[in-house]
């Protein structure tokens, strides 16, 4: 069973995207769990736009809980697990709909399995590897569970105005690890 299915066996949201990558899977993988891979010069721009409200408070004067905080990133994952040249997976928790995320520390993938859910979300990012023909179909999924009839709520509104930027950051991230693939 996947990793995604074992951590997130029921979601409301979804969204999924893949590439064909010129290596073989476990390379492929290798490379797209790389920080200089995932650290996206666009991704980094949209996350600065999103967090701009918040940390402007911050130097205005006003609460913040961004201010003193680095830029969201995938070092905010906690990592899930690998199975073998086939898949990678990283979970998140929080009220992303709120300014600062509302995320919530997680230690390792058990505090991650035994979380509830209850006013807030989960979400897991996982990468696949499939073997095809002189390479790797890598497929990026993405999807969030709500706990509670409340959260979903504010996740849907939320999700509709960051789908289009969630959507074109994982395509870029694709492309990022096809590009690293096919250096020496």
């Amino acid at each position: 069973m996947e990793l995604m299915n074992c951590y997130l066996p029921r979601y409301q949201f979804a969204e999924e995207h893949s590439l064909h990558v010129p290596a073989a899977p476990g390379r492929v993988l290798d490379i797209a769990s790389r920080p200089e891979v995932v650290d996206d010069p666009v991704a980094r721009q949209l996350i600065a736009l999103r967090e701009l409200p918040n940390r402007l408070a911050g130097r205005l004067g006003f609460a913040s809980n961004l201010q003193h905080r680095p830029a969201f990133s995938l070092a905010e994952f906690t990592p899930l697990g690998r199975d073998g040249d086939r898949e990678l997976a990283f979970g998140l928790a929080g009220r992303f709909w709120q300014s600062d995320y509302g995320l919530v520390p997680l230690a390792d993938a058990s505090a991650f399995a035994a979380l509830d859910a209850t006013s807030l979300a989960k979400l897991v990012l996982n990468f696949t590897a499939r073997p095809e023909g002189q390479g790797t179909r890598l497929t990026t999924r993405t999807r969030i569970w709500c706990g509670d009839e409340a959260s979903r709520r504010r996740f849907n509104l939320y999700w509709l105005l960051i789908r289009p930027a969630s959507g074109l950051i994982r395509r870029r991230l694709l492309r990022r690890v096809h590009d690293a693939a096919l250096q020496p």
